[in-house]
């Protein structure tokens, strides 16, 4: 497996991209993570080999459009993180955010534990758990999730965790529309409103987010 990860191509960022939505002192731990994603995140199959030709623009860049919509100084919730994605990416985007990775699986612990200690990301925690089985008081300005679940499943999931005044944003696909839709029970039961945002930068795929605003707190009866 590591002698085909090594032949995988790994192409370097375009700067022009790159430049619209990173600064540049963060670009060098970027880097890094993208080395530590090519290598051992697809060694641990945590990322399969073919999106490594497609890792900055699909992986990197999609999630570093997400930071624009973070407010300042945050503390941010990242669900069923993976390999850290895009809870890694706002860590090293923002380093005013404070982040929880909350990922249930051991070895995507492990991996992301390493990413952490090897980035120094000081402001990151990694927590091995299940979001609906979160039992800490601790609730969060910001809770994020890409392609973890439905939109349904995520709100009964993420809208407990969001502070009062705080936001879900959930990354999603094509289905973002049809999947606010599919969702109203669970919007009205959390008296939350959803919007879908789009972000993109010239040479870029385009992000397309579901941003969820509980408009009094979570309704958990």
């Amino acid at each position: 497996m590591a002698e085909h990860v090594s032949r995988e191509t790994f192409p370097a960022p375009d700067p022009v991209v790159v430049a619209e939505v990173f600064a540049p002192a963060r670009l060098p731990l970027l880097e890094e993570y993208a080395g530590l994603l090519a290598t051992e995140g697809v060694t641990r199959g945590l990322l399969g080999p073919r999106e490594v030709p497609r890792l900055w623009d699909r992986h990197l860049v999609n999630c570093g459009l997400l930071a624009p919509l973070v407010p300042e100084g945050a503390r941010v919730a990242d669900l069923g993180s993976g390999a850290g994605l895009p809870g890694v990416v706002l860590a090293i985007a923002r380093p005013d955010l404070s982040v929880t990775l909350i990922e249930p699986m051991a070895r995507r612990v492990t991996f992301l534990s390493e990413v952490v200690a090897a980035l120094d990301l000081t402001a990151v925690e990694v927590v091995r758990g299940r979001a609906e089985e979160w039992r800490r008081a601790e609730r969060f300005d910001v809770v994020t999730a890409r392609a973890l679940a439905p939109l349904q499943r995520l709100l009964v999931w993420g809208l407990p965790l969001v502070e009062p005044g705080g936001v879900l944003l959930a990354m999603k696909g094509s289905s973002a529309r049809d999947e606010v839709a599919a969702a109203h029970r669970e919007l009205r039961r959390f008296r939350a409103t959803a919007e879908v945002v789009t972000a993109s930068v010239p040479g870029s795929s385009v992000t397309t987010v579901v941003r969820v605003v509980p408009e009094a707190g979570p309704a958990l009866g």
